[in-house]
């Protein structure tokens, strides 16, 4: 069984999905699995989170049995990159409350902002099995 990273995120937000794109191309270990909230397996992780699937305020990235959301989720996410996003890890040396206020402000906005699609992307099929949880997960 696979005990990589978990990434819990919103299929259908245009700032999420490209953010998953951008991840693809730039981890450095190729651990993290990818989970829709709108899948069946997504909907599940989110409640037992405490996340409303119908209506996420955050994404969760669970690591090592833990769940992380909002800014310390993005940060942690970040932490598996190479790339320009590594700049951004530079957000450890704010507080939290402000990190998850920018956060926040990005959350509640991001169909307004980067738009919303009507249904999840499709992984590439060279991907596609790191797009689903594991037995038993």
């Amino acid at each position: 069984m696979n005990e990589g990273p978990i990434w819990l995120y919103d299929g259908v937000c245009v700032l999420c999905s490209g953010g998953v794109r951008y991840t693809l191309r730039h981890e450095r270990d190729h651990a993290i699995r990818f989970v829709a909230i709108q899948s069946r397996e997504g909907r599940a992780l989110a409640v037992r989170h405490g996340i409303d699937p119908d209506e996420p305020e955050s994404f969760l990235f669970i690591e090592r049995g833990q769940a992380l959301a909002k800014s310390d989720g993005v940060l942690a996410l970040i932490a598996h990159l190479n790339g320009p996003a590594r700049l951004l890890l530079a957000g450890h040396s704010l507080p939290k409350s402000w990190r998850d206020w920018l956060y926040e402000r990005v959350a509640c906005n991001r169909y307004r902002i980067f738009g919303r699609k009507t249904a999840c992307e499709m992984p590439d099929p060279a991907q596609r099995q790191r797009f689903s949880l594991p037995e038993g997960a």
